[in-house]
C-alpha cells in the first residue's frame, strides 16, 4: 500500500509535453502555468523575453484571450538527454501560429522552459 501510494506521488509529480499541449489546445494559462520552470522564456510577435512564473501567466492569458484558440496540431515532437521538445500548429481565431515548446528535466519532473509563438504567413 505504501508502495502504491509513493508512485502516485512521483507520478502526480510527473509532466510531459503532452500536458503542456493539452493546455495549449484549451487555451489555458492558468493550466499552461503549473508545468513552468522558475523563469519562462516567450516569443510573441518576434520579440523574446525572459519572465517570471506569474508573469509568464499573465503573458499568455493575455496572448490566449486576445487571439481565441482554436486548435493545436502536432508536428513533430522529441526527445534529447533530458529534454522535450514539439513543433505544432496553433489556430486561433486572429491568425495561425508555429509553436514550438521546450522542457527540461529538473529534479524529478519535466518543466517548461520556453514558447514560441511566430505567425505564418
Amino acid at each position: 500500500m505504501l508502495i502504491a501510494a509513493f508512485a502516485f506521488t512521483i507520478a502526480s509529480f510527473s509532466y510531459s509535453i503532452d500536458d503542456v499541449v493539452t493546455a495549449i489546445k484549451s487555451g489555458d494559462a492558468n493550466q499552461l502555468s503549473q508545468y513552468f520552470d522558475n523563469m519562462v522564456e516567450i516569443t510573441l510577435h518576434e520579440k523574446s523575453n525572459s519572465y517570471s512564473r506569474s508573469q509568464a501567466e499573465v503573458v499568455l492569458k493575455d496572448f490566449f484571450n486576445s487571439f481565441g484558440v482554436k486548435s493545436f496540431s502536432i508536428v513533430h515532437k522529441g526527445s534529447n538527454s533530458g529534454s522535450e521538445f514539439c513543433i505544432g500548429n496553433l489556430q486561433t481565431q486572429n491568425g495561425d501560429f508555429r509553436t514550438t515548446i521546450f522542457m527540461k528535466t529538473r529534479g524529478e519532473k519535466q518543466v517548461l522552459q520556453e514558447i514560441r509563438f511566430e505567425e505564418k504567413n
